[in-house]
């Protein structure tokens, strides 16, 4: 897209930004180019940067909380981009999913309780249920080749097996792309349901699918799936806004919400920060157009992304995903172990990316890249890793 507001290159250098200001304190070379923490390397949307401006020139920041306005534009922006109507009750405010993710797996499950992931996928599930004194299950998501599928019956058996408290969905998912149809999460939902599992779905890249694609908020498919899930949503991934650290989690089950809310009071923790919440509320009420042209922005990254594989790289098999700005990228054709082909990225290729095993055993052999950034950028990775890719004898 010429001329896109997304091709300013930004120098985000000396920000405090951990994507490119901490390279060697993690162990990698300084002259790594960071294609890997799930941020964006674009402006938020203007009319957030306007409204933290006015809220900034007022000068007081005593403790605060959001208004009515709030959950108007939340309820809004549900609605309208995906059907479903959610009520004010329903609404935890966190500082983010992972928090959310934390207290869930706390305020249902008692030590040694079984959690039901599906992996590989967003490696803080893992931590969050191991470092909580939690059972880890994992059902491992199939993979053909070329697109991952969910193994029901494996899920089933895992489930009934351990006496699973708690299942963690990620929808859409991240690292492999799935965005699952409305015959998969009805699929699963009726598994828990059946066996009386509680459902945390984390939706936080729904904005992010791509045409041909629909995501369907897990709570919304049937009225009884409501009663035992937790729906984490955040405006973060969407409008790039991680470090104002909000998120919006809905709970409609009034027990299961008083217990959450219990296990946040436990941790101390009262009010969001208030330039989270006004660039929330901001981001969800102006933002809309901004959204839609980082889309096709992302769209015509993906492309470019695609095309260069097929032609210049085809020992890097493109995973195709139908959501989120994260690649998976499979690399076991060039045969290579753990050690080697994060040697290859990091040393030889000069990228930092997220290894495959982070995501769980079954990542080996990928890696995640994010292309939410100019193309110039995507550009400089791949040639990057071209080279690198050509120099292995």
């Amino acid at each position: 897209m010429a001329g896109s507001i997304f091709d300013a290159l930004i120098d985000r250098k000396n920000t405090g930004s951990i994507k490119y200001d901490f390279a060697v304190k993690r162990g990698l070379p300084e002259d790594v180019l960071p294609l890997w923490v799930a941020d964006m390397d674009f402006r938020s949307p203007q009319c957030v940067i306007d409204a933290l401006s006015e809220r900034i020139r007022h000068g007081v920041f005593g403790y605060s909380d959001s208004g009515d306005t709030y959950i108007q534009v939340l309820q809004k922006w549900f609605r309208d981009r995906f059907g479903w109507e959610v009520k004010p009750e329903w609404l935890v405010k966190t500082p983010g999913v992972v928090y959310a993710v934390a207290t869930a797996i706390r305020a249902y499950t008692g030590d040694g309780d079984a959690v039901l992931i599906q992996e590989p996928v967003y490696y803080p599930f893992r931590e969050c249920i191991l470092s909580n004194g939690r059972k880890l299950v994992v059902s491992e998501l199939v993979y053909d080749g070329a697109s991952y599928a969910i193994d029901f019956e494996d899920v089933e058996k895992k489930i009934r097996e351990n006496s699973v408290k708690l299942f963690i969905l990620c929808s859409p998912h991240n690292p492999v792309g799935r965005v699952w149809t409305k015959e998969e999460l009805l699929r699963l939902g009726d598994i828990c349901k059946r066996h009386q599992v509680i459902v945390v779905s984390d939706e936080i890249h729904a904005d992010f699918v791509y045409p041909d694609h629909r995501h369907f908020v897990f709570s919304g498919l049937r009225p009884e799936y409501a009663d035992f899930t937790v729906t984490c949503t955040a405006p973060t991934k969407t409008f790039n806004l991680a470090a104002l650290q909000i998120s919006n989690i809905f709970i409609p089950n009034a027990s299961l919400r008083r217990a959450f809310r219990r296990e946040i009071e436990k941790s101390g923790y009262s009010q969001l920060n208030i330039m989270g919440m006004v660039a929330c509320e901001a981001a969800y009420a102006g933002g809309h157009a901004w959204l839609e042209e980082l889309k096709a922005y992302l769209c015509g990254n993906l492309d470019f992304l695609r095309a260069f594989l097929n032609e210049r790289l085809p020992q890097v098999r493109l995973v195709e995903p139908e959501g989120t700005y994260l690649v998976w990228l499979d690399m076991t054709r060039l045969q290579l172990d753990e050690k080697a082909l994060d040697d290859l990225i990091i040393h030889k290729a000069k990228l930092w990316l997220d290894s495959g095993t982070m995501f769980g055993p079954s990542g080996k052999g990928f890696q995640r890249i994010n292309i939410a950034c100019p193309k110039l950028l995507l550009e400089k990775a791949l040639l990057q890793l071209e080279a690198a890719v050509n120099s292995i004898k």
